[in-house]
Parts: C-alpha cells; structure tokens; sequence
C-alpha cells in the first residue's frame, strides 16, 4: 500500500487521460488499450501509482456521461491494477468511483473535494480508502470566474480546512484525506505561483499534499511576451520537473506529472542535494 506521510522525496503520481480532448496530449491515449500501454510506459519510468481520469477538467470542457466515463476508465483501471500498479481513479462521481475501487483503485481523486457529487464523501467513507480532496471552486465552464481571492494562499487553506471538516463529519477518517491546492483550477497564473511560493502553508495544515502543476499553462507563458500564446503543453516537462524539485524541498507528499522521467531526474538531484550519500557511485567498488 502506498504510504500517507511524505517520505524523504515524493511519490510520482503518473497521469492517464482516457479522454478525447486532453489540454496536455490531444486525446493520445484515449482508446483503452492505447491507455493502458501508456501507463506500463509510466510505471517503467519510474512512477509510483497511476492517475486514471476519464473527464477533461480543462477550463470550458463539457462533462462526459456518466455511462461513457465509465466506458473509458473502468478496463484501463481493471487491466493496470491486475498488473499489481496503484490506480487512483480521478474523478467526481461517486458511480464511477465505486466501479474503479471494484475494478481495483486504491484512491480516489477528487478534484471537487466531494462538492460536486453529495456521494461522493459517503462512498470514500465506505471504502475506507485514501481520498485526495483538491481545492475547488465550481466546474470547467464557470471555475475561472472565480478566481477572485484576498489572499490566495489564506484564502485556499482556509477553504481546504473547511473541506476536511465536511469530509470527517461524512465518515472519512482524517488519516486517509490528501490535499491539493489546485493549481490552475480557479486560479490565475499569479495565484499559482503565490501559491507554490507558499506551499509550506499547505503542507503545514497537517495532511499528505499532492502538487499537480504538470504541463499547466502558467508555466507555459514563463519566457513569453505578453500576448504571446504560451508554449504547447508537451513543451513544459522541464518546467513542471522544477516545480517537482521545489515541492520535494516543501516536503509534498507526491506529485502528479505526465512526463516520468523529467520529475525523476529532478528529484534525484533534490535528493543529491539533501544527502551526500546519494552521490556515492554504487559501482565503484567493482573497478576498484
């Protein structure tokens, strides 16, 4: 079972999206086969468990039926799982979190925090498993409308506490909640960096934090004029590799990123940093 207290480096949450219109891939993966090949690349890069999501939660995205979310997630969760990987399903319906958790997911990822299914708690509750609760302020079409804060860092961890209260009063054990401050959800580009600047503050509210900035378009507009549209999505992997670095140093729990292999790097070199042991040469002994 993956561990809820963060470890001397985070955990890498590799990113499945079994949909057709992605902001990072395009819907590359969105056939389950093409998923589920996807994901053993992910696992053999190096991540820890594997985020399966079937709703697009990019701004002005419309929602899937319940039905077809279904269709997409459950064979990718049910064949990954078999293989002995640690699935969360990413999702806000508590249907379809119940089929993952049956198919073999062993968190849920919830975007809206159980806000935007009243299920949802109940049936993390029941599961007795972990729930990630990310700070969330209404769906794709309308989030960024409220991206209106007085302080963003004191506003988010006040509305994550309050989320923690409502999800314990539901049954949810404190010791299975992980919270993510939702980077570009709600947010502007300069609400996104405040809020990296000061995730110690997260971190502080004393539950396991998941850092999702992959691929986001804050990043994507680093080096670019104003008015100069952002680099695509699959050109920031070296960007969210130094957010990953500077969560493994703010002492998140994990972090959920779609290129493996940039994070692990990064975080070798956190670890290189933090320990000199971690510079030894495990092959020296062999040429000497």
């Amino acid at each position: 079972m993956i561990p809820l207290v963060a470890g001397p480096r985070p955990l890498v949450m590799g990113v499945v999206n079994v949909t057709p219109d992605s902001f990072s891939d395009g819907g590359e993966w969105f056939e389950p086969e093409a998923a589920i090949a996807h994901g053993r690349d992910l696992l053999a890069a190096g991540a820890d468990l594997i985020d399966v999501g079937g709703e697009s939660t990019r701004p002005g995205a419309t929602r899937p039926s319940v039905d077809e979310e279904l269709r997409r997630v459950v064979p990718v969760v049910r064949a990954l799982a078999a293989e002995g990987a640690v699935i969360s399903i990413d999702t806000m319906r508590a249907a379809v979190a119940a089929a993952a958790v049956e198919a073999g997911a062993e968190i849920i990822n919830d975007v809206s925090a159980g806000l935007a299914d009243g299920e949802m708690a109940s049936l993390a509750a029941q599961a007795g498993i972990p729930f990630i609760a990310m700070h969330w302020r209404g769906h794709s079409t309308e989030m960024q409308s409220r991206a209106v804060y007085d302080d963003v860092v004191a506003d988010v961890c006040r509305e994550l506490r309050e989320r923690v209260a409502a999800l314990q009063e539901s049954g949810i054990d404190s010791a299975n909640i992980i919270l993510d401050p939702g980077f570009g959800f709600a947010k502007t580009a300069e609400h996104n960096w405040a809020l990296l600047r000061s995730l110690d503050e997260v971190v502080a509210l004393g539950h396991p934090v998941l850092v999702g900035t992959s691929r986001k378009t804050f990043l994507g507009r680093l080096g670019r004029a104003a008015g100069e549209d952002p680099r695509p999505p699959t050109e920031r992997d070296l960007s969210t590799a130094v957010t990953s670095f500077h969560a493994a140093r703010r002492g998140a729990w994990a972090v959920r990123v779609h290129d493996v292999g940039s994070t692990i790097q990064a975080l070798d070199v956190a670890d290189a940093l933090k320990d000199p042991d971690a510079l030894k040469d495990p092959d020296a002994k062999e040429r000497s």
